[in-house]
């Protein structure tokens, strides 16, 4: 598995990007190039100091706020107020609906009138934080001791992979591994970035102005799948394999993405504790560079990568793999607690 890796490094470029960044740390274009191309989305201004969750009902999806009282569900309150606010996470990262200052409006309104519209968490099932990006792009080796860990360099350009919308999953999901053709299943805690404006040639000091927010993901992954070709897409884009959430927490809470603790536990073990400092790419670097080649648009979300502890890292004889019945745990500072059983 580690020479199909490499093979695949080498192809890719790893060793041979210096060229493009001789730190390996900030991608991006000049200032010239950034005015001429990037720019904020018909969204307008960005919800602030709202944490969002994915209340799913049968296949309805509708968006709720994490309050102290409980979850506002705002689909409940906006048939009750009719104030035209949106009521899902998508309508509200496209600016539909009178978007972000309407639903401002609501939650105003809504603490005068609050009969009914506030659910128990517990009560709730919830879906994916982020339910149609239209981009799901995901970054491999941009943890230093991961790559490390993994007997790989540590590379010069950002790799990129990328999953599908049948991958994304919810908080407390099952993830039907039993129903794969694969047999080395493994974990990857990643903090994941939502962006929030349509972005195209950014350059890294304005990068993070265009995210909307940041939630827990886990880049769940079929190694063997993944080994089977230089391309990795096969074994990370299986149904399920993308759970994002409970929580959508919007940029303006958290100061500095690349100053976050993140672990991920199996059965209540710790198998990865670490800090997103360790980012070979930070956050503002990957946004950059990628809007060099992609144009960034609301709702788009980046995997920005896993730290060390992953189950490939081990030594062979000591390779556990994920199995039916096990629970995973993804936890990151300020962004809350994701758990999938894998089924």
């Amino acid at each position: 598995m580690r020479e199909d890796r490499r093979r695949f490094l080498k192809t890719a470029g790893v060793a041979g990007g210096a060229a493009l960044a001789a730190t390996g740390r900030v991608l991006g274009p000049s200032s010239a190039q950034a005015a001429s191309g990037g720019g904020a989305a018909p969204n307008g201004d960005l919800p602030k100091q709202m944490t969002f969750v994915t209340i799913r009902r049968g296949a309805e999806l509708s968006l709720g706020i994490k309050t102290d009282r409980g979850i506002l569900d705002v689909r409940r309150a906006e048939s009750a107020l009719k104030t035209k606010a949106p009521t899902t996470i998508d309508d509200l990262l496209q600016g539909r609906a009178g978007g972000a200052a309407a639903l401002a409006r609501l939650v105003e309104r809504v603490g005068k009138n609050a009969n009914g519209v506030y659910v128990a968490e517990s009560a709730v099932e919830l879906g994916p934080c982020v339910t149609r990006p239209e981009k799901i792009l995901c970054v491999g080796l941009n943890y230093r001791r991961h790559a490390a860990e993994v007997g790989q360099p540590v590379p010069t350009v950002p790799i990129l992979f990328n999953k599908f919308n049948s991958a994304l999953a919810g908080h407390r999901g099952v993830v039907n591994v039993s129903h794969q053709p694969a047999e080395k299943f493994d974990y990857e805690v990643e903090l994941v970035i939502v962006m929030g404006k349509t972005a195209r040639n950014v350059a890294p000091a304005d990068a993070l102005s265009y995210v909307f927010g940041y939630c827990t993901g886990n880049d769940l992954t079929a190694r063997d799948l993944q080994a089977r070709t230089s391309q990795w897409m096969l074994g990370k884009s299986l149904d399920g394999f993308g759970p994002v959430g409970p929580y959508l927490v919007t940029a303006d809470q958290i100061a500095d993405p690349n100053n976050l603790k993140i672990e991920c536990l199996v059965n209540g073990e710790v198998r990865q504790s670490s800090n997103t400092a360790d980012m070979v790419f930070n956050c503002a670097s990957l946004i950059a560079y990628i809007s060099r080649h992609f144009t960034l648009v609301p709702g788009d979300i980046i995997f920005t990568g896993t730290p060390e502890g992953v189950i490939s890292g081990y030594p062979k004889d000591k390779q556990v793999w994920l199995k039916p019945g096990d629970k995973v745990t993804s936890t990151i500072e300020k962004l809350g607690e994701q758990v999938v059983t894998l089924g």
